[in-house]
């Protein structure tokens, strides 16, 4: 299918599924379809059609945010969907969402209430209603979504989608229509976890106009160990899900338990205390910040819902405001210190899936059970992977992997067990921190006794490799036994040695080399492939009484020589 066959097949989709309430702006078929066969094949995301949530900006397409009145057209695009752009993807359109993205519904806003994909009587799920509901039926590739207090990941859950909500700040929100300024993220959702992994890793890096951007940390882990240690909620934990959703989460642990994860019940109460602090205290005064002084002047222009949500959070005194901040700080430190010794947290994504009539019945409490475990996310800059689980009382059953600021590639491995991918570490990732590639060819290797030091620094196994035909290798007496790498001079004196490249942050690798014992090295070494990475060597002096091995070729292959026997 080519390009422009793939925008055609969008709009017959489009037509087929009959929802117009997913779209506040839609581009006209034929300027899509002129622009998708202008794309360059090479690109990374070449074709792939997106849906922007309507508070990110597009270029010469309206922002209204859900709100008609508010309407402006923008001359620039955000960067996070420029960088979609230039990365070979073509916008659909602006998608509809909770007037403002105050709400988790999908159902506040003039445009009508966004219906599930499959059960149209059900809420899609909001308040990147319009963005999750064109990926479930198929029409985009990618959504763009917001996720302040959930948007982007209770949609997800709701679809049967992956929804990845980065570390604050990694991906640039300039261009957004603020809900809470501070605690606002730009997600992605996809259908899949590596394509979703993909879109993240375009999306993200600094942006120098945007205040609240931030870099990954020069010690951000590259991946989550072989064995993660996995939080999940203690017994008594889940009472806000139905009988039928607890069954499925505990399937969900007991299948990440099989993987080779091990499983730590924590209490949730500092978590969950966080979480109701976002709306029901003094933080929702940002709600106003950000988009008050227009709600205030433009009353009967605005879903009552959210109106009475924003101007109520203008009256929040700055004490208050203060004090609740202050209680988020000590919640913080309590929730970390219960997953001390976690490398991620598991927890369903959301509650029961509500129909529209119940939305409309009991419009705010609703609401609220929907965000009971993903408010609290950013109020403790944790990051989050939510992932389709199966199925629960009748529709989709979704849970998310959430770890620490920066350490989203360990959620992502974490996530992707769960997705049904091995979560083992293997090969890389697309999105995860800037990275040096080390050589070990011995007692660092897969299964060998010093391993365990990597794994802990978050490095990644990124493949068996070969150096090239320069090189010799010694059986050190050091303890545990290690092999030492030396260079050689002449090519025909030397030979190719096996070796297995690992991804370390350059602060783990700065960490790893600091811990080196004589009389092992690091420096250059040049692969068969003409790279030359960081590896392992050792002091000259060291060879002098050492049996030369280079010709097993391989660490590996000498340990497992039968031992000589003596006559």
């Amino acid at each position: 299918m080519t390009f422009a066959e793939r925008v055609r097949a969008a709009y017959a989709r489009m037509r087929e599924v009959d929802r117009p309430e997913v779209w506040i702006t839609l581009r006209p078929e034929a300027e899509v379809a002129a622009e998708a066969a202008a794309v360059d094949p090479a690109l990374p995301l070449a074709g792939l059609l997106v849906a922007v949530k309507d508070n990110v900006d597009v270029a010469g397409l309206p922002t209204t945010a859900g709100c008609p009145a508010f309407s402006y057209v923008p001359e620039e695009t955000a960067p996070a969907v420029q960088r979609l752009v230039d990365a070979g993807a073509v916008v659909l359109g602006k998608t509809n969402l909770d007037q403002f993205a105050t709400g988790l519904v999908g159902t506040r806003s003039p445009h009508g209430a966004v219906r599930d994909a499959r059960r149209p009587e059900y809420v899609s799920g909001g308040s990147s209603s319009g963005s999750a509901v064109a990926v479930a039926l198929g029409i985009a590739d990618l959504g763009i979504a917001t996720d302040t207090a959930g948007s982007g990941r209770v949609p997800a859950a709701f679809q049967g989608l992956v929804g990845v909500k980065a570390t604050r700040g990694l991906v640039p929100t300039r261009g957004v229509v603020p809900a809470c300024r501070t605690l606002d993220c730009l997600t992605i959702l996809a259908a899949d976890l590596p394509l979703a992994d993909r879109a993240m890793a375009i999306m993200s890096g600094l942006d120098a106009r945007d205040p609240l951007s931030r870099d990954w940390p020069s010690d951000a882990p590259q991946a989550a160990p072989p064995m993660p240690r996995v939080a999940i909620p203690a017994p008594g934990e889940l009472e806000a899900l139905t009988e039928a959703a607890r069954d499925a989460f505990a399937a969900v642990a007991a299948s990440l338990e099989a993987s080779g994860a091990e499983l730590v019940p924590i209490p949730l109460a500092p978590f969950l205390e966080a979480a109701r602090l976002l709306y029901d205290g003094a933080l929702v005064a940002e709600r106003h910040a950000a988009v008050g002084a227009f709600v205030d002047a433009h009353p009967e222009e605005v879903d009552p819902v959210v109106g009475a949500i924003v101007a109520a959070a203008g009256a929040v005194g700055a004490s208050a405001l203060l004090a609740d901040r202050e209680r988020v700080d000590a919640l913080r430190l309590e929730a970390m210190a219960t997953l001390e010794g976690a490398d991620a947290l598991l927890l369903p994504t959301t509650t029961a899936q509500p129909t529209i009539a119940e939305v409309a019945a009991d419009p705010v409490a609703v609401n609220s059970r929907l965000g009971i475990y993903t408010n609290f996310a950013n109020l403790m800059d944790l990051c989050a992977v939510a992932v389709p689980a199966g199925r629960a009382d009748g529709g989709c059953f979704g849970v998310m992997v959430l770890a620490r600021p920066f350490a989203d590639r360990v959620a992502l491995d974490v996530a992707a067990r769960i997705a049904g991918g091995n979560g083992d570490g293997d090969g890389g990732g697309a999105f995860a921190p800037p990275a040096t590639d080390l050589l070990v060819v011995g007692a660092h290797r897969r299964g060998q006794p010093l391993n365990g030091q990597l794994v802990a620094l978050g490095a990644r196994f990124a493949g068996v490799v070969h150096t090239a035909q320069q090189y010799r290798m010694y059986a050190l007496a050091t303890e545990p036994p290690k092999p030492g790498l030396v260079r050689v001079d002449d090519d025909a004196a030397g030979a190719s040695i096996e070796g297995e490249l690992w991804r370390l942050s350059p602060g783990a690798l700065g960490t790893f080399l600091a811990a080196l014992p004589a009389p092992m090295t690091l420096g250059r070494v040049t692969l068969d492939d003409g790279r030359e990475v960081v590896g392992f060597g050792c002091e000259a002096a060291a060879t002098t009484d050492a049996d030369d091995i280079t010709s097993h070729g391989s660490w590996l292959t000498y340990l497992a020589q039968p031992p000589l026997t003596p006559h």
